[in-house]
């Protein structure tokens, strides 16, 4: 594992294709070209170069382990794992080489539910995955979390003492959200949510209830949110102890920024 950084700002550059440093990708086979407009500015915090086989790196090591040869790029930490990195090596003065890019214009990249309106990079269709990442911010701020166990019937008064991690990787596949203590005091206790984007199913019903079992003693509960859910989803979640969530947003005929569906996105009890 190489040095510890912190991202300073995200960014989406209006004609990327003409910005160094990287040259558009044409592939032989399709020839479509790709082109990166989404950057990231880091600041670099830390010098440390150690090895991934350590206690410490267990979480992340785990998931590289079972995800293998899954597409998939970076891979999150969680609180644990921040904290011992946060003691190695040295903190760094070194300011990093900086890509000056004075006169490049930059948007704000837009998501819509309508395949009739997207137009990447400027316009996204909205995907499971931002689903997740839009979930797992909500729930990131204490109170929408307290919330959330009080709908899902898992408990009340501790949501303080718990973080929200993505894609969390089981041997027989991976659960879209894991919600677990931050410090684990004798017993890591843990939430587990599957997202889907549209209507859920009973297969889904099955797949948490199959990861909650894999977790023991220490799932406190598990959660199916989806944007709506069958009177048969709904039976079969009775039957197999699975908490049922509906979410709503503010994409409906428009196009949305990623904070704006945040702010705007509601998880309640499927009635």
């Amino acid at each position: 594992m190489f040095n510890l950084y912190r991202v300073k700002t995200k960014v989406a550059y209006d004609g990327a294709e003409l910005l160094p440093p990287w040259p558009p990708v044409t592939f032989r086979p399709s020839g479509i070209t790709y082109y990166f407009p989404y950057r990231l500015y880091l600041t670099h915090l830390r010098d440390l170069n150690e090895p991934l086989v350590r206690a410490e790196f267990a979480y992340v090591a785990e998931n590289l382990l079972l995800r293998g040869g899954y597409r998939k790029t970076h891979f999150q930490a969680d609180q644990t794992t921040l904290q011992a990195v946060s003691e190695m090596g040295n903190l760094t003065s070194r300011i990093p080489e900086s890509l000056d890019l004075p006169y490049a214009v930059t948007f704000q990249p837009r998501l819509t539910a309508s395949r009739e309106q997207s137009s990447p990079p400027r316009v996204l269709l909205f995907r499971e995955l931002f689903l997740q990442a839009a979930v797992r911010k909500y729930l990131s701020v204490s109170d929408n979390l307290e919330s959330f166990f009080v709908e899902a019937a898992i408990g009340q008064g501790e949501a303080d003492a718990f973080e929200v991690l993505s894609e969390k990787a089981f041997p027989e596949g991976h659960v879209d959200l894991l919600i677990k203590d931050a410090t684990p005091k004798g017993g890591a206790r843990k939430v587990i949510a599957e997202l889907k984007l549209g209507s859920a199913t009973t297969a889904d019903v099955q797949q948490t209830r199959n990861y909650a079992r894999l977790l023991g003693n220490e799932c406190l509960g598990a959660v199916l949110i989806a944007r709506s859910h069958s009177r048969r989803v709904q039976e079969r979640a009775r039957e197999a102890g699975i908490s049922l969530l509906r979410y709503e947003t503010c994409l409906s005929d428009e196009p949305c920024t990623f904070g704006e569906i945040v702010s705007s996105l509601r998880l309640e009890r499927s009635q």
